[in-house]
């Protein structure tokens, strides 16, 4: 049996084609930039240049080929020059203009593909594909001379698709538009050629990432336990996997469908569970020396999930583990690397350490909440955020306020009326009249207890 016979029988069922919001002229007007970097190949070979040749192909795309020199050995995922492959990519996005890039490496008998788009490893406007994702594929079906598989190259596009990371609505509608259509043609094509089975594994992970990425915009639990079965059959061939990075990648998606999977049900102990235990089993494969992008993308995700469940569960481990994530974070995206990242994560960090220092009643946890606060303001600052950086004043005010009511310490009461005459100086500029009621009414509480003292 064919291997994509074998999903197609497993896992796809054929599906009718909708336009979803677009129509049919509408969708011709679609033309997303790829680019497809010359092949790192080691032999003499063109496999870049046809694979640019059959995505022209295609109506959807504009396609371009970048065959200037440099020096691929980043290319190696086993090297420790991951950093170079990051900023390479990034370097000749910025150049190019591209919505993806795909990069070609050949090891062995095939043919590694990987797909990079612009800042992937930001908090917001991110796919689900990271850049070690790998399509393993013959180089044999390369040849120019060969009829290159036709469910290959719609695979190829769906992945190409699926990674597009562009925050607009419209090209949002054109995505889940071209994602129903690569999905209905992968389930009802009955012209597979025979593939590998060493090339399940990543075949599997690569149609769950289709999938995932157009069922998780509906919500639907049906479509969610088709991907379900995908990745877990791909983690029981395991053994076809020889890097364990690529299992780490498996996990993570795993991972990335339990968490898509709890906006469809509340209060799923299951999928807390399920989202949380395979986010750390991708981190023991993609550790943060070696692939540290990933690692401390895959902590952020997991302090979400860990801070959700403990307000769900009221599991104080679950807090300060979500603060640990964090704070792992936190070493990945720096302020020199990442500033609007990684003041995100100080603002989080701010909030989650002020609430375990008033559940622990640690004064040293809540001053670390201050500093990551103050860290915070210094991407979010007066002059280009006013009304953010007024809030930051505000909760750095609640927790002095805080400390000084449990401590009868005049200091901490004296700071936090600094801290909310400040923020109430700009709800008041900004005439943002619940701001002004809320300060006002801290201001006197404050007032009032040092009073006392």
């Amino acid at each position: 049996m064919s291997l994509l016979s074998f999903l197609k029988n497993s896992f796809l069922t054929p599906r009718t084609e909708t336009s979803e919001t677009l129509s049919e002229e509408e969708a011709l007007k679609i033309k997303f930039n790829v680019v497809v970097i010359e092949f790192a190949e080691n032999v003499e070979n063109s496999s870049g240049e046809i694979l640019t040749a059959l995505l022209h192909t295609i109506p959807y795309l504009s396609v371009h080929y970048f065959n200037e020199p440099f020096n691929k050995n980043f290319l190696n995922l086993e090297g420790r020059t991951f950093f170079d492959f990051i900023d390479k990519g990034q370097t000749i996005l910025d150049k190019t203009k591209a919505d993806v890039l795909i990069w070609g490496y050949r090891e062995d008998d095939k043919i590694r593909l990987n797909f990079q788009t612009s800042y992937q490893y930001e908090k917001n406007n991110t796919s689900l594909i990271s850049l070690i994702d790998s399509l393993y594929l013959p180089a044999a079906i390369f040849d120019a001379a060969a009829q290159f598989p036709k469910p290959i190259l719609n695979l190829i596009l769906g992945a190409i698709i699926a990674s597009i990371n562009t925050p607009a609505k419209t090209t949002e509608i054109q995505q889940k538009y071209l994602l129903k259509k690569i999905i209905h043609v992968l389930s009802s094509d009955n012209s597979a050629k025979n593939m590998p089975l060493s090339d399940l594994p990543y075949i599997m992970n690569f149609l769950a990432l289709i999938y995932l990425s157009y069922c998780k915009q509906n919500n639907n639990l049906k479509e969610f336990k088709i991907v379900n079965n995908l990745l877990e059959t791909a983690v029981k061939h395991q053994d076809l996997i020889k890097n364990p990075l690529h299992l780490g990648c498996i996990y993570n998606h795993l991972g990335q469908l339990h968490a898509a999977a709890l906006k469809t049900v509340e209060n799923s102990t299951k999928h807390f569970k399920g989202a949380i235990g395979n986010y750390q089993r991708a981190q023991k494969y993609l550790g943060k020396y070696t692939y540290p992008y990933d690692y401390g993308f895959i902590s952020f995700k997991l302090s979400d999930l860990l801070y959700d469940f403990w307000k769900q569960k009221e599991d104080l481990q679950a807090l300060r583990d979500s603060v640990f994530n964090l704070r792992e974070a936190e070493k990945i995206f720096t302020y020199a690397l990442f500033p609007e990242f990684w003041a995100d994560i100080e603002g989080e960090l701010g909030h989650r350490l002020s609430v375990l220092g008033s559940l622990t009643k640690n004064n040293a946890i809540a001053e670390l909440a201050i500093a990551a606060y103050k860290n915070q303001q210094k991407i979010i600052t007066e002059n280009r955020d006013p009304f953010l950086w007024a809030a930051i004043q505000e909760n750095i005010g609640n927790i002095y306020y805080r400390l000084g009511k449990e401590n009868d310490d005049k200091d901490s009461l004296e700071e936090s009326l600094e801290y909310f005459h400040d923020a109430l100086y700009i709800f008041e500029n900004m005439d943002i009249a619940d701001s002004v009621k809320r300060l006002t009414s801290s201001i006197a509480k404050s007032s009032n207890l040092l009073s006392l003292i």
